[in-house]
């Protein structure tokens, strides 16, 4: 296998983001919550017209422990409206944007619906991949398992403060790309990007050929071309999602995602 080949394992995900690498491009993965007002699907439409690569989309959860306040409010809102993960897993099924769609949610969820339903769920409506921040690899191989079944990427997560050997193992494990964790905290946007989000990517391009995409505190473009130094991608969250909230709808969103994608475009 070439270091450009997809491995048959890392499934849709995985192939489109090495496909992008390979023709040179930086990984630009937005994300948006789900279910937060009654457009957002034409958010996501916009946002992928405007550049993405792949899309991350936040399953609305009451606790969420990685995200900071303006992912909360946003998971808030959604709850408030009473959709449920089914619903909006259902709501995915009728996407079809042109770029994988990775959900992003918390173990909870997905120990209530049970690892293979929840699974062949996100199979069925065409979603190529997942992140759970709160499984630790440990406890991971029984979700892993029936996610790799069903044909969706699960993608794991190396923070700053982890130890080599064990994002050795992670990398192992992780399919579709790994999310390098750009500083120690909740998701949120930053005056400056921190010194550990270049560190991680760095030591993660060392130790996997898996695409390496850093997210949790890039903030705007000039951070993302940073981060892109060292990193094959970015996700962007935070920064989005606040436009979002204060208004902004399709327009805007596809504007800032479009400046973040031609500054690295030119990086």
């Amino acid at each position: 296998m070439t270091p450009e080949a997809p491995a048959a394992v890392g499934g849709v995900l995985e192939a489109h983001l090495r496909a992008r690498r390979h023709g040179g491009q930086k990984l630009l993965v937005p994300y948006l919550t789900a279910g937060w007002r009654h457009d957002w699907v034409q958010v996501v439409r916009a946002v992928v017209a405007a550049g993405a690569d792949a899309l991350e989309i936040g399953i609305p959860f009451s606790d969420p422990m990685i995200d900071g306040p303006v992912i909360q409010e946003a998971s808030m809102l959604a709850l408030r409206r009473g959709v449920t993960p089914a619903g909006l897993v259902d709501e995915l099924s009728g996407i079809d944007v042109g770029v994988p769609l990775c959900v992003m949610t918390y173990y909870n969820l997905v120990f209530r619906a049970g690892h293979r339903r929840f699974a062949r769920s996100l199979a069925v409506a065409g979603v190529a991949g997942a992140i759970v921040p709160d499984l630790p690899l440990e406890e991971a191989d029984q979700w892993c398992a029936e996610a790799d079944d069903a044909g969706v990427a699960t993608v794991l997560l190396v923070a700053p403060s982890t130890p080599t050997e064990r994002a050795e193992r992670i990398c192992r494990r992780s399919r579709g790309f790994v999310y390098g964790v750009g500083r120690m905290g909740v998701t949120g946007e930053q005056a400056s990007l921190a010194v550990s989000a270049r560190e991680v990517a760095r030591r993660l391009r060392a130790i996997t050929d898996l695409p390496v995409c850093i997210g949790v505190g890039v903030s705007n473009a000039e951070q993302a071309a940073e981060a892109c130094s060292e990193a094959d991608g970015v996700v962007i969250g935070s920064a989005l999602m606040r436009r979002l909230l204060e208004g902004g709808g399709p327009d805007e969103a596809a504007d800032f995602v479009a400046g973040v994608r031609r500054r690295l475009d030119t990086a």
